[in-house]
């Protein structure tokens, strides 16, 4: 490991481009330092639900992917959030509408018309948020603003939109001079920014006597194996054999090899997790505006995080939108006849419907055990709170995002590496063996 780690100030080009990328996340997380103008950032925070960020509403779990910017009312207060949403609206539209599916067919091309429009739509996403949240900030957070009018309004929307756009050209800069997905890292950076704190905080509980050291320990060695198992997991495939016939064209033969196509058994990634969060939090969020009210406070008893309706709803909308993300962006039909076009087939299955059927077939299989492992993941914070009183919000989406990124990034070094004939950080026949 160490020897890996020296051989990446070894290579140039690799050395400059994780230092441009180091740069880049320290100019982020100052920027999450300087505040929007007019905003008590300590009335925000303690709405949120404190520092941990785990809130119990719509604004607290998306506080959560912005780094905590939304609870420091910082110009980053909007985060990257309008450009991921615009990402995954566009994507979704591309199996659905046969515009956008016609763009991702044109290639490079394509891309860049679909880059295009997703930068429109972050604009357009980001200003009716910023108008929703300076509106809330307003008038629903008693003593947020102390000077409340339409140029406060005005002000914030302005600075929340520029906010966005100035991370998505962060972002955009990290992709292109850095090293990994650079949206990616800036949410990266955002949730680990917090663990320091927690740690420190868990630290002090056990010296004051509030944590046994038994149990911090014991919450270390736990966590350590949740992060492997959910590796484990972001790497697993199923691969299905496929062969190609032999064509001869003239004096040469095409064809004739044999490969594999992928599968993950977690398609869908975070994603399922994320819309049943905004999904769940939803009526609680509503709740908040009614405190009056009886029936709403009942509302919120029933799914307030680690109530029996509130994870049976949440495990069962995470499986829900699992198999709904996996059906949108893999297509088993499609991926049947472009195996045909090429004269490929799966040994044992006839081409075109057999081929769809038996390929639909293994992704239902799949999809089932990812989802529940990561609907236990999502979960977890929950029960890790009351178990052993943690003082930061460790496991759900946050680890991973995390464990994701983490993994792609070093994939990427990794590349760098072996391309320049130095060992690289996973060992052939570990990792790798596993995703097979």
């Amino acid at each position: 490991m160490l020897q890996s780690i020296s051989n990446i100030f070894k290579i140039p080009d690799l050395k400059k481009k994780i230092l441009f990328t180091a740069v880049i996340l320290i100019i982020y997380r100052l920027g999450s330092f300087i505040p929007i103008p007019g905003v008590n950032a300590q009335v925000l925070k303690e709405f949120l639900g404190g520092a941990s960020g785990t809130g119990g509403n719509l604004f607290g779990m998306f506080d959560l992917f912005v780094g905590g910017n939304l609870g420091r009312a910082s110009v980053f207060a909007l985060g990257i959030m309008p450009y991921i949403t615009t990402s995954i609206v566009i994507q979704l539209l591309g199996g659905v509408l046969p515009f956008f599916e016609r763009l991702k067919k044109e290639g490079a091309e394509g891309q860049k018309k679909i880059t295009q429009y997703t930068r429109y739509g972050t604009v357009i996403i980001s200003s009716f948020n910023a108008i929703g949240i300076s509106i809330f900030l307003q008038s629903g957070v008693e003593g947020a603003v102390p000077n409340p009018g339409f140029l406060f309004i005005f002000t914030s929307v302005l600075t929340m939109v520029t906010g966005v756009m100035f991370i998505m050209w962060l972002g955009e800069q990290i992709t292109e001079h850095g090293i990994g997905n650079g949206i990616s890292l800036i949410i990266f950076a955002g949730i680990i920014a917090r663990y320091p704190q927690g740690f420190y905080n868990m630290f002090r509980m056990v010296q004051v006597g509030a944590m046994q050291v038994f149990m911090a320990v014991g919450v270390l060695i736990v966590m350590v194996i949740v992060t492997g198992a959910v590796v484990l997991i972001t790497e697993a495939v199923r691969k299905i054999p496929v062969q190609y016939a032999k064509r001869i064209i003239g004096r040469k033969v095409y064809g004739g090899q044999s490969t594999h196509i992928p599968l993950k058994v977690n398609t869908a990634g975070v994603i399922p997790i994320i819309f049943a969060q905004a999904i769940i939090m939803f009526p609680r969020t509503i709740a908040t505006f009614f405190k009056d009210s009886d029936f709403m406070n009942s509302l919120v008893l029933l799914l307030s995080p680690g109530a029996f309706l509130y994870t049976v709803i949440y495990v069962g909308l995470i499986i829900f939108f699992a198999y709904f993300y996996t059906a949108m962006v893999l297509n088993p039909v499609e991926m049947a006849e472009n195996m045909k076009k090429y004269g490929g087939f799966i040994p044992g299955r006839k081409p075109g419907k057999k081929t769809s059927e038996y390929i639909n077939n293994v992704l239902v299989r799949i999809t089932l055990p990812g989802a529940a492992f990561f609907a236990f993941i999502a979960v977890m914070p929950e029960f890790m709170s009351k178990w052993a009183n943690l003082p930061f919000y460790f496991g759900g989406t946050g680890l991973i995002i995390i464990v994701g990124v983490a993994l792609d990034t070093l994939q990427q070094i990794e590349s760098h590496l072996v391309m320049r004939h130095y060992e690289g950080f996973m060992k052939k026949g570990k990792l790798r063996s596993r995703r097979g």
